[in-house]
Protein backbone atom coordinates (compact mmCIF):
# COMPACT_ATOMS: atom_id res chain seq x y z
CA UNK A 1 0.00 0.00 0.00
CA UNK A 2 1.68 3.45 -0.68
CA UNK A 3 2.05 6.18 1.99
CA UNK A 4 0.18 9.27 1.61
CA UNK A 5 2.10 11.81 -0.01
CA UNK A 6 3.78 14.26 1.94
CA UNK A 7 4.91 17.91 1.86
CA UNK A 8 8.20 18.43 0.56
CA UNK A 9 10.36 20.16 3.48
CA UNK A 10 12.90 23.27 2.84
CA UNK A 11 16.04 20.98 3.73
CA UNK A 12 19.06 22.67 4.32
CA UNK A 13 21.60 22.38 1.79
CA UNK A 14 23.06 18.98 1.98
CA UNK A 15 27.31 19.12 1.08
CA UNK A 16 28.76 17.01 -1.00
CA UNK A 17 32.63 15.54 -0.81
CA UNK A 18 32.33 16.10 -4.76
CA UNK A 19 32.56 19.65 -4.80
CA UNK A 20 32.77 20.64 -8.23
CA UNK A 21 28.84 21.63 -9.59
CA UNK A 22 26.54 19.43 -10.91
CA UNK A 23 23.37 18.99 -11.63
CA UNK A 24 20.81 15.91 -11.50
CA UNK A 25 18.11 14.46 -13.78
CA UNK A 26 15.71 11.78 -12.18
CA UNK A 27 13.31 9.55 -14.44
CA UNK A 28 10.68 8.97 -12.41
CA UNK A 29 7.48 8.15 -15.33
CA UNK A 30 6.82 5.23 -17.23
CA UNK A 31 4.25 2.90 -16.77
CA UNK A 32 5.38 0.04 -14.05
CA UNK A 33 3.77 -2.29 -16.27
CA UNK A 34 5.99 -5.40 -14.15
CA UNK A 35 4.02 -3.77 -11.15
CA UNK A 36 0.62 -3.51 -12.59
CA UNK A 37 0.67 0.13 -13.37
CA UNK A 38 1.76 1.03 -9.28
CA UNK A 39 2.95 4.10 -8.72
CA UNK A 40 6.52 2.91 -8.26
CA UNK A 41 8.40 6.14 -7.20
CA UNK A 42 6.46 6.14 -4.17
CA UNK A 43 6.38 2.46 -3.52
CA UNK A 44 8.49 2.50 0.26
CA UNK A 45 11.24 0.70 1.46
CA UNK A 46 12.12 0.94 4.87
CA UNK A 47 10.26 4.11 5.32
CA UNK A 48 11.23 6.04 2.26
CA UNK A 49 9.58 6.34 -0.85
CA UNK A 50 12.06 4.99 -3.96
CA UNK A 51 12.42 8.32 -5.18
CA UNK A 52 13.48 10.05 -1.99
CA UNK A 53 15.87 7.77 -1.61
CA UNK A 54 17.34 8.66 -5.24
CA UNK A 55 17.09 12.08 -4.72
CA UNK A 56 18.94 11.44 -1.14
CA UNK A 57 22.04 10.30 -3.07
CA UNK A 58 21.97 13.43 -5.70
CA UNK A 59 21.82 15.87 -2.78
CA UNK A 60 24.70 17.77 -3.77
CA UNK A 61 23.12 19.13 -7.00
CA UNK A 62 22.89 22.51 -7.83
CA UNK A 63 19.39 21.86 -9.65
CA UNK A 64 17.65 18.67 -9.58
CA UNK A 65 15.11 18.11 -12.25
CA UNK A 66 12.74 15.40 -11.96
CA UNK A 67 10.66 14.05 -15.19
CA UNK A 68 7.37 12.28 -14.29
CA UNK A 69 4.26 13.50 -12.40
CA UNK A 70 4.35 15.98 -9.84
CA UNK A 71 4.12 14.19 -6.05
CA UNK A 72 5.12 14.97 -2.77
CA UNK A 73 9.02 14.92 -2.26
CA UNK A 74 11.24 14.65 0.90
CA UNK A 75 12.98 18.36 -0.86
CA UNK A 76 12.18 20.46 -3.11
CA UNK A 77 13.08 19.43 -7.03
CA UNK A 78 12.13 21.24 -10.50
CA UNK A 79 9.64 19.33 -12.52
CA UNK A 80 9.46 18.57 -15.71
CA UNK A 81 7.05 16.44 -17.74
CA UNK A 82 8.32 14.44 -21.90
CA UNK A 83 5.94 15.18 -24.40
CA UNK A 84 3.87 13.24 -25.49
CA UNK A 85 3.46 11.54 -21.60
CA UNK A 86 4.99 8.08 -21.94
CA UNK A 87 6.95 8.73 -24.79
CA UNK A 88 9.97 6.91 -23.29
CA UNK A 89 13.63 7.51 -21.83
CA UNK A 90 14.57 9.78 -24.80
CA UNK A 91 11.87 12.23 -24.41
CA UNK A 92 12.11 12.10 -20.59
CA UNK A 93 15.84 12.67 -20.72
CA UNK A 94 15.55 15.76 -23.31
CA UNK A 95 12.83 17.26 -20.62
CA UNK A 96 15.20 16.72 -18.17
CA UNK A 97 18.34 18.43 -19.45
CA UNK A 98 16.33 21.38 -20.36
CA UNK A 99 16.90 23.59 -16.96
CA UNK A 100 20.24 21.72 -16.49
CA UNK A 101 23.08 24.43 -16.70
CA UNK A 102 26.12 22.65 -15.32
CA UNK A 103 28.84 21.01 -17.78
CA UNK A 104 27.73 17.43 -15.72
CA UNK A 105 24.78 15.59 -14.97
CA UNK A 106 23.81 12.74 -12.93
CA UNK A 107 20.81 10.98 -15.01
CA UNK A 108 19.16 8.37 -12.61
CA UNK A 109 16.48 6.06 -12.50
CA UNK A 110 13.83 6.50 -9.67
CA UNK A 111 13.71 2.70 -8.51
CA UNK A 112 17.36 2.67 -6.92
CA UNK A 113 17.03 2.06 -3.58
CA UNK A 114 21.07 1.43 -2.71
CA UNK A 115 22.38 4.27 -4.66
CA UNK A 116 24.07 6.36 -2.30
CA UNK A 117 25.85 9.80 -2.00
CA UNK A 118 28.78 8.02 -2.13
CA UNK A 119 28.53 6.03 -5.35
CA UNK A 120 27.09 9.02 -7.11
CA UNK A 121 30.17 11.25 -5.91
CA UNK A 122 32.61 7.89 -7.44
CA UNK A 123 30.36 8.48 -10.30
CA UNK A 124 31.57 12.42 -11.03
CA UNK A 125 34.70 11.83 -9.54
CA UNK A 126 35.52 9.38 -12.03
CA UNK A 127 34.15 11.20 -15.13
CA UNK A 128 35.97 14.49 -13.95
CA UNK A 129 39.13 12.72 -13.68
CA UNK A 130 39.07 10.55 -17.33
CA UNK A 131 40.28 11.59 -20.57
CA UNK A 132 38.34 14.80 -22.24
CA UNK A 133 36.55 12.37 -24.73
CA UNK A 134 35.00 10.60 -22.62
CA UNK A 135 31.26 11.08 -22.83
CA UNK A 136 30.00 9.64 -19.58
CA UNK A 137 31.28 7.17 -16.48
CA UNK A 138 28.31 4.47 -16.25
CA UNK A 139 27.64 2.01 -13.11
CA UNK A 140 27.74 -1.43 -13.76
CA UNK A 141 26.42 -4.19 -11.85
CA UNK A 142 28.02 -7.49 -10.56
CA UNK A 143 27.31 -9.05 -13.74
CA UNK A 144 29.01 -6.67 -15.62
CA UNK A 145 26.00 -4.63 -17.37
CA UNK A 146 25.28 -1.21 -17.68
CA UNK A 147 23.27 0.77 -15.26
CA UNK A 148 23.02 3.65 -17.91
CA UNK A 149 20.28 5.53 -15.33
CA UNK A 150 22.62 5.15 -12.99
CA UNK A 151 25.56 7.28 -14.96
CA UNK A 152 27.41 10.52 -15.12
CA UNK A 153 27.05 12.22 -18.41
CA UNK A 154 28.44 15.58 -19.95
CA UNK A 155 25.76 17.42 -20.45
CA UNK A 156 26.15 18.71 -24.33
CA UNK A 157 27.09 15.66 -25.12
CA UNK A 158 23.57 14.04 -24.37
CA UNK A 159 21.74 17.20 -26.19
CA UNK A 160 24.22 17.08 -28.77
CA UNK A 161 23.08 12.98 -29.75
CA UNK A 162 19.37 13.84 -28.72
CA UNK A 163 19.66 16.09 -31.45
CA UNK A 164 21.08 13.72 -34.16
CA UNK A 165 18.80 11.23 -32.93
CA UNK A 166 15.73 13.46 -33.40
CA UNK A 167 17.13 14.85 -36.75
CA UNK A 168 17.56 11.28 -38.28
CA UNK A 169 14.11 9.33 -37.12
CA UNK A 170 12.04 12.63 -36.89
CA UNK A 171 10.79 11.57 -33.15
CA UNK A 172 12.62 11.16 -30.09
CA UNK A 173 9.01 8.80 -29.11
CA UNK A 174 9.34 5.25 -28.40
CA UNK A 175 12.96 5.02 -29.28
CA UNK A 176 15.14 3.05 -26.82
CA UNK A 177 18.23 4.57 -24.94
CA UNK A 178 20.73 2.34 -26.33
CA UNK A 179 20.39 4.44 -29.39
CA UNK A 180 21.58 7.27 -27.31
CA UNK A 181 24.20 5.18 -25.20
CA UNK A 182 25.41 3.59 -27.87
CA UNK A 183 26.53 6.77 -29.87
CA UNK A 184 28.68 8.09 -26.73
CA UNK A 185 32.14 7.17 -25.55
CA UNK A 186 31.28 5.80 -21.85
CA UNK A 187 33.50 4.26 -19.43
CA UNK A 188 32.49 1.91 -16.84
CA UNK A 189 32.39 2.19 -13.07
CA UNK A 190 31.87 -1.28 -11.35
CA UNK A 191 29.43 -1.10 -8.45
CA UNK A 192 31.84 -0.21 -5.61
CA UNK A 193 29.27 -1.43 -2.93
CA UNK A 194 27.46 -4.56 -5.48
CA UNK A 195 23.88 -3.03 -4.33
CA UNK A 196 24.00 0.51 -5.66
CA UNK A 197 22.84 -0.76 -9.17
CA UNK A 198 19.93 -2.67 -7.97
CA UNK A 199 16.63 -1.94 -9.50
CA UNK A 200 12.98 -2.23 -8.64
CA UNK A 201 11.12 -3.54 -11.64
CA UNK A 202 8.57 -6.53 -9.93
CA UNK A 203 7.10 -7.14 -6.61
CA UNK A 204 10.01 -9.60 -6.00
CA UNK A 205 12.45 -6.91 -6.37
CA UNK A 206 10.36 -4.75 -3.97
CA UNK A 207 10.53 -7.39 -1.51
CA UNK A 208 14.04 -8.45 -2.07
CA UNK A 209 15.19 -4.87 -1.12
CA UNK A 210 12.85 -3.82 1.94
CA UNK A 211 14.47 -7.65 3.13
CA UNK A 212 18.13 -5.99 1.89
CA UNK A 213 17.91 -3.27 3.96
CA UNK A 214 17.94 -5.57 7.75
CA UNK A 215 21.13 -7.35 6.63
CA UNK A 216 24.25 -7.59 7.71
CA UNK A 217 23.84 -5.71 10.52
CA UNK A 218 22.81 -2.53 8.57
CA UNK A 219 19.46 -1.60 9.91
CA UNK A 220 20.45 0.42 12.48
CA UNK A 221 22.81 2.81 9.95
CA UNK A 222 19.76 2.25 7.35
CA UNK A 223 17.52 3.93 10.41
CA UNK A 224 19.92 6.65 11.20
CA UNK A 225 20.02 7.96 7.32
CA UNK A 226 16.02 7.04 7.04
CA UNK A 227 15.30 9.73 10.14
CA UNK A 228 18.18 12.45 8.90
CA UNK A 229 16.13 12.51 5.47
CA UNK A 230 12.71 12.83 7.38
CA UNK A 231 13.78 15.42 9.95
CA UNK A 232 15.34 17.54 7.41
CA UNK A 233 19.35 17.51 9.07
CA UNK A 234 22.47 16.35 7.71
CA UNK A 235 24.81 14.89 10.38
CA UNK A 236 27.67 12.98 11.05
CA UNK A 237 26.28 10.93 14.39
CA UNK A 238 28.77 8.93 16.48
CA UNK A 239 26.45 6.20 16.67
CA UNK A 240 28.96 3.94 19.40
CA UNK A 241 28.44 7.19 21.02
CA UNK A 242 25.13 7.71 21.61
CA UNK A 243 24.94 3.89 22.06
CA UNK A 244 26.98 3.76 25.04
CA UNK A 245 25.36 6.38 26.59
CA UNK A 246 22.41 5.22 26.06
CA UNK A 247 23.68 2.22 27.86
CA UNK A 248 25.54 4.12 30.79
CA UNK A 249 22.39 5.73 31.09
CA UNK A 250 20.40 2.28 31.59
CA UNK A 251 22.72 0.49 33.49
CA UNK A 252 23.48 3.25 35.80
CA UNK A 253 20.51 4.93 36.34
CA UNK A 254 17.21 3.19 34.74
CA UNK A 255 16.06 1.88 31.81
CA UNK A 256 13.91 4.33 30.77
CA UNK A 257 16.42 6.76 30.98
CA UNK A 258 18.51 5.67 28.08
CA UNK A 259 16.16 7.45 25.37
CA UNK A 260 15.71 10.33 27.85
CA UNK A 261 18.81 10.89 27.97
CA UNK A 262 19.89 10.96 24.29
CA UNK A 263 16.65 13.07 23.94
CA UNK A 264 18.06 15.67 26.21
CA UNK A 265 21.59 15.51 24.52
CA UNK A 266 20.05 16.30 21.56
CA UNK A 267 18.31 19.11 23.24
CA UNK A 268 21.21 21.03 24.78
CA UNK A 269 22.89 20.41 21.21
CA UNK A 270 20.26 22.53 19.53
CA UNK A 271 19.85 24.80 21.91
CA UNK A 272 23.96 25.15 21.89
CA UNK A 273 23.28 26.23 18.29
CA UNK A 274 23.63 22.72 16.68
CA UNK A 275 26.14 20.98 14.83
CA UNK A 276 28.69 17.55 15.88
CA UNK A 277 30.36 19.56 18.03
CA UNK A 278 27.94 20.27 19.96
CA UNK A 279 26.43 17.03 20.47
CA UNK A 280 29.71 15.81 21.07
CA UNK A 281 30.39 17.87 23.87
CA UNK A 282 26.50 17.53 25.24
CA UNK A 283 26.98 13.47 24.82
CA UNK A 284 30.37 13.69 26.75
CA UNK A 285 28.76 15.79 29.44
CA UNK A 286 26.06 13.18 29.68
CA UNK A 287 28.29 9.92 29.93
CA UNK A 288 30.17 12.12 32.72
CA UNK A 289 27.22 12.55 35.03
CA UNK A 290 26.39 8.67 34.08
CA UNK A 291 29.51 7.75 35.02
CA UNK A 292 29.35 9.20 37.99
CA UNK A 293 25.98 8.51 38.92
CA UNK A 294 26.79 4.73 38.75
CA UNK A 295 30.09 4.81 40.58
CA UNK A 296 28.31 5.88 43.16
CA UNK A 297 25.49 3.49 43.16
CA UNK A 298 27.95 0.96 43.01
CA UNK A 299 29.66 1.72 45.88
CA UNK A 300 27.35 1.79 48.17
CA UNK A 301 29.83 4.61 50.08
CA UNK A 302 27.59 7.58 51.55
CA UNK A 303 31.10 9.71 51.11
CA UNK A 304 31.69 8.97 47.25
Amino acid sequence: MTPEPREPRDHPSLPSPYEQPYDAVVLAGGAARRLGGADKPGLPVAGRALIDRVLDACAGAATTVVVGPRRATVRPVAWAREEPPGGGPLPALAAGLRPVTADVVLVLAADLPFLSRATADALLTELRGGAEGDDGVVLTDPDGRDQTLAAAYRTEALRHHLALIAAEHGTLTGLPLRLLTGELALRRLPDPTGQASFDCDTWDDLSTARARIREHGGVLDEWITAAKSELGIDLDVDIRMLLDLARDAAHGVDRPAAPLTTFLVGYAAATAGGGEQAVAEAARRAAALAERWAKEAESGDPGA
